[in-house]
Order: C-alpha cells, then sequence, then structure tokens
C-alpha cells in the first residue's frame, strides 16, 4: 500500500524521530467517546489516513483496554515500516480506573503485551501514560533505556507531565516527546512546559487539539453525549460552561471565514505555527473529519494572522475546568 504523501513532516525536538505534521490519535475509535467504532471500519479509516500521508499513529494499552492496540497492529501491518506507532504504560490491567503503575516490572509485561497486539517487533515511542507518585521518574525513564537497549522500543515519551518531571526524566533517557492537551482552549502548557521542551529539544504531542470537538462547533449547549461518552463528567462540557464557551468558537467561526476554511483547521494551524516541533493528533471516526484534518497542514497562519487570534482571543475567559476532581489528581506538576 503506498502513501501518497500528502502531508509535510515534522521531527519531534532533537530526537530524530520524524512523523507526519499531523497525526492521528486513535483513542475515540475504541474508548472514550461512546461505544467503539466496528473493527472493519476502524480499519479502512486508519487506512485511509496512511494513504494520505499520515505516519504517526497514537494508540495505548488503556484505549478500550487493550481493543485499540489490536485495531491498530492489524490496520498498519500493510505498511509497518513506513509509520511510527506510539502507545503508552501506567495503568494498572490498563484500566484507568483502577489507578497507576509504573513500575518497573509492570512497564516490561505492558511492552512485551503491547508488542503482541500491536504486531511488532519494535515500538517506535513508549509514553508514560501518567506519573506515577509512586515510582520515581528516574526508574521508569531506566527501565524504558533498558527497553530501548533491547531493541524492543525506539524512543520513550511521557503525557501530562509537569517541567522537573520531565527534566529528571531527561536526564536518564532523552525524552523525545511529551504529549500533553494543547489547544486554543487550554493553554496551559505556555507557562512552564513549552520553554523546558525548547531547551532540551523535546517534541511536543498536543492531544484534543480541537479540544474534544467543541472548537469545531460541531457541539453547542444542546448537544447531548452518548452515556459512555467522558465529556459527560468533564466540567467544561456542561451545559451552562458549553453556553459560556460559545464565544470562543463564534471568533473562531469568525477568523476561519475570512480565511476560507474551517474552524478545525484554524485551530490545527494555529498549533502547527506555534513550534515547528509540535505535532498534534487530532482524532476521529469520520472520513470527511480526517481529510479536514489533514488540510490544516496546508493553512497558513502569517505574524498578523496570529496576531489577531491573539486579541480576538484574549477578552474571552474560557468557563470549566478541564477534568473532573478525581482526574485532576492524576497531572503532574
Amino acid at each position: 500500500m503506498q502513501t501518497h504523501k500528502s502531508l509535510p513532516t515534522r521531527t519531534l525536538g532533537r530526537s530524530g524521530l520524524d512523523v507526519s505534521a499531523i497525526g492521528l490519535g486513535c483513542m475515540g475509535l475504541s474508548y472514550g467517546y461512546g461505544p467503539a467504532t466496528e473493527t472493519a471500519a476502524g480499519i479502512r479509516l486508519l487506512r485511509e489516513a496512511f494513504e494520505r500521508g499520515v505516519t504517526f499513529f497514537d494508540s495505548a494499552e488503556a484505549y478500550g483496554p487493550f481493543l485499540n492496540e489490536h485495531l491498530v497492529g492489524e490496520a498498519v501491518a500493510p505498511f509497518r515500516d513506513q509509520v511510527v506507532i506510539a502507545t503508552k504504560f501506567g495503568f494498572t490491567d490498563g484500566e484507568v480506573a483502577k489507578g497507576l503503575d509504573s513500575r518497573p516490572e509492570h512497564i516490561r509485561a505492558v511492552a512485551e503485551a503491547s508488542l503482541k497486539r500491536l504486531k511488532t517487533d519494535r515500538i517506535d515511542l513508549f509514553y508514560q501514560h501518567r506519573v506515577d507518585p509512586n515510582v520515581p521518574i528516574e526508574d521508569v525513564a531506566g527501565t524504558v533505556r533498558e527497553l530501548i537497549a533491547e531493541g524492543k522500543v525506539r524512543h520513550f515519551g511521557l503525557s501530562e507531565a509537569g517541567a522537573q518531571t520531565i527534566r529528571r526524566a531527561h536526564a536518564v533517557q532523552p525524552v523525545a516527546a511529551l504529549q500533553s492537551e494543547y489547544s486554543l482552549w487550554w493553554r496551559e502548557p505556555e507557562q512552564s512546559v513549552l520553554p523546558v521542551l525548547e531547551e532540551l529539544g523535546i517534541g511536543f504531542v498536543p492531544f484534543s487539539p480541537l479540544g474534544k470537538g467543541f472548537l469545531t462547533g460541531a457541539i453547542d449547549a444542546h448537544t447531548t453525549f452518548d452515556p459512555s461518552d467522558f465529556r459527560n463528567v468533564v466540567p467544561r462540557f456542561s451545559e451552562a460552561n458549553r453556553q459560556a464557551n460559545a464565544g470562543l468558537v463564534d471568533v473562531l467561526g469568525q477568523l476561519a471565514s475570512a480565511k476560507g476554511v474551517t474552524r478545525a483547521q484554524i485551530a490545527i494551524a494555529w498549533l502547527l505555527a506555534q513550534k515547528p516541533w509540535i505535532v498534534p493528533i487530532p482524532g476521529t471516526t469520520k472520513l470527511h473529519r480526517l481529510e479536514e484534518n489533514i488540510g490544516a497542514a496546508a493553512v497558513t497562519l502569517t505574524p498578523a494572522d496570529l496576531s489577531a487570534i491573539e486579541q480576538a482571543l484574549r477578552p474571552i475567559a474560557i468557563a470549566g475546568e478541564r477534568y473532573p476532581v478525581h482526574l485532576q489528581q492524576r497531572v503532574d506538576r
């Protein structure tokens, strides 16, 4: 299967890991946003993404659990050597509700199981899914360093880690990428994380670059979610907060109309314009959304455009926390 390479590539920091400028977050195909996509449809979407130049696929054992890695492994098997697969460790039995586990023996067990599910002999990018306060980050980084020496893992990543954790991990095993939420409606990484990534030469992989769908304009105060949809418990998605945050979507709509593109494309292009080592991973289950998201790579935002976006958004206060209280505690500072 040939890729048509319609996407430019980027290098994640100084790691030498080259990926398409926009990756594909695969979680939503199996987990988090309602019922899992039917397997054949999921495989088709992942292969369509590759055909359109996507070479960076983001999975995790916790997505399902395990369903997503099986899906990704099956889908990319025909072109495995042309793509970068990222997956993650760090939850007990791969279940978020059971809490964190980044003990070295657990990391090793997850690596072996993930390799089988992904039908591959190496994990290109192995992230710690969330920082485990009970396991020194040096032990985590050291374990992944050993897996790299054994050829089972190529690069080490962290997710939602704070500046000090990143520094400590990087001193033991260079961190290729940090994956955290970052978008026009969640800009906290700009405060302390982005400067550290720049200094250390670490790439940044923003998840939820479209604000879990909110920035597309497809969600309003009247939207109802499937009972199994994670957004039902996210404070920012309460009806009142959706109403309160509508101003951001309106402004994005005006900016998008002026450019002749969509809100999603403005939101992704804005991320791409921040740093050359930022690679967003929007997720979708729909081909037309996949094409729309990939199209953002062709949208050029000039310094004047970026300044106009800043000015337009400055007066808008975003309402609501991005996580419910019981998950807030999992975010490393």
